[in-house]
């Protein structure tokens, strides 16, 4: 096959293996610390958790760590990006620690949150310090597979870490001591994250600096003129700000869904009361998932050669919107989860898309910022998503309004890419 020739290829790229493992070592945590923070706010038998109270969790854990987006974009376009790499994964190995720590002393929830924030905060920098420097280590015309390969391989390392936490939470006793265990995992792997970084050369990742890089105050106080300039950017890379656009738009309906299946998990398809079942079904939806992720990893460079990107984006959309009403129209178990394993396809198929759009179209120098603004888009959607889940969703998960409606997302999405499509290449056929 093609897809597995250029992996091959891609393999052979010391450096390119390099960043990828630190990629596979930082999701892998990711997927522990997620688990583990899952286990404790919406699994434990104590805590009668409603879509409100997951709509709350995830805005006070990703909105305000949105904020942070357009912060680390233009550091990450000062500051040398291994640097970065190692430095952040170790502060996170130190806030995981503190955070298993007031897991056992049951604080209230609010200084809960605050902690594991901090986590994930600290997260903004790695993941899109990964997505800037991944040119650097990949030749132009490699983009595509190197955009299959990474962030699939990462996401395939976040659910392998998920499963690990599950397992570790399963041989201990029910309560905080396990969940803050499972912290603590997490707090370990995020530490040999950093230490792969030391493998990449210092200078190796970028960004192409023209003399010395300005301090940090000065860094700071210089976010909103990059910010603009940012934005200015991308406003001259329609193809880029298009499939942002759509790609959004599609997070928005994965994050809706994603709540739906953690509700039905928790109160439909398992005791209340037995957090090991739902914490099980919840991985097993991750899981397959996560599997769609691998597949459209293996299919997407083939089909942006085919369709290109744009209509691969399109087709994933569409797709969406034909299967989501088919499998979702009954709540029960197993079609939802093949839903689970379609929609992770989908969803992948067009990020895949997206990212090779954005990557060769913005210039090195103004990559870190707008991916930081794709990154708070994507955020901001999933927030969104959960509080319109909030108001829509019954407390079992069931609400064929809320499938409705996502469907005419995906629909429109599918719509609106392939007329912008048409127009673009009506132009171009001008002469």
């Amino acid at each position: 096959m093609a897809v597995v020739r250029d992996l091959r290829v891609l393999l052979r790229l010391p450096d390119f293996r390099r960043l990828l493992a630190v990629r596979l070592l930082s999701q892998l945590s990711d997927g522990v610390f997620q688990v583990a923070l899952a286990a404790y706010v919406v699994f434990s038998p104590e805590k009668q958790t409603s879509p409100g109270a997951v709509a709350s969790a995830m805005a006070v854990l990703l909105l305000p760590y949105s904020l942070l987006g357009p912060f680390s974009g233009v550091l990450l376009d000062r500051w040398r990006r291994r640097q970065v790499l190692l430095y952040c994964n170790a502060l996170r190995a130190v806030l995981s620690c503190a955070t298993a720590a007031l897991i056992l002393l049951h604080v209230p929830d609010w200084l809960f949150y605050l902690s594991a924030l901090s986590v994930t905060g600290v997260n903004r920098f790695v993941l899109a310090g990964l997505s800037a420097a991944l040119p650097r280590v990949v030749a132009g015309d490699q983009l595509v597979t190197a955009n299959s390969l990474s962030p699939t391989a990462g996401t395939l390392a976040a659910t392998a870490g998920g499963g690990a936490a599950f397992v570790v939470h399963l041989f201990l006793s029910t309560g905080a001591a396990a969940d803050a265990a499972t912290v603590l995992l997490g707090a370990v792997l995020y530490g040999c994250a950093g230490l792969s970084a030391l493998t990449l050369g210092r200078d190796l990742l970028g960004p192409d600096l023209r003399g010395a890089g300005p301090r940090f105050a000065s860094a700071l106080a210089s976010t909103a003129r990059g910010l603009g300039e940012g934005l200015n950017h991308l406003r001259e890379r329609p193809a880029a700000r298009q499939a942002m656009a759509a790609v959004t738009a599609m997070r928005f309906c994965y994050g809706a869904l994603t709540v739906t299946v953690l509700m039905l998990c928790r109160y439909a398809w398992s005791s209340p009361t037995d957090d090991d079942r739902g914490l099980a079904l919840l991985g097993l939806a991750v899981g397959l998932s996560a599997a769609g992720f691998f597949v459209a990893a293996l299919v997407t460079p083939w089909a942006g050669a085919r369709f290109g990107p744009s209509g691969w984006i399109a087709g994933c959309a569409a797709g969406s919107a034909v299967l989501l009403p088919l499998l979702a129209v009954g709540f029960d178990m197993t079609p939802l989860m093949l839903a689970a394993f379609a929609l992770g396809f989908t969803m992948q198929g067009a990020k895949i898309a997206t990212d090779t759009i954005v990557q060769s179209t913005v210039d090195d120098g103004f990559r870190g910022r707008v991916f930081s603004l794709y990154d708070v888009a994507f955020n901001v959607a999933f927030v969104g998503a959960a509080a319109v889940s909030a108001l829509v969703l019954p407390a079992d998960g069931r609400s064929a309004t809320l499938i409705a409606g996502l469907t005419l997302i995906y629909a429109a999405v599918a719509v609106a890419v392939l007329r912008v499509g048409h127009r673009t290449r009506a132009a171009e056929a001008r002469p």
